[in-house]
């Protein structure tokens, strides 16, 4: 885990499949949006994320793809 500060709020670099169903997440620490952890996909192994201003927007990243956590939203 890496941790970054930016703009007064502090970043923790994790991996997605680390986090848990229901957290927020970024996907660069100086993005504007914020994504909710959704369900595992088993058919195409991959984890769900749903953007949190948009419910029909919903992406489906591999596992060891790198997100942020720890920020004040």
């Amino acid at each position: 885990m890496t941790t970054i500060t930016l703009n007064g709020d502090t970043f923790t670099a994790i991996a997605l499949k680390d986090t848990k169903p229901g957290d927020f997440i970024m996907r660069k620490p100086s993005a504007k949006t914020v994504f909710t952890r959704g369900h595992y996909d088993k058919s195409s192994k991959t984890y769900s994320i749903q953007d949190n201003e948009d419910w029909n927007r919903e992406l489906f990243l591999k596992g060891s793809t790198t997100v942020y956590i720890g920020f004040d939203y």
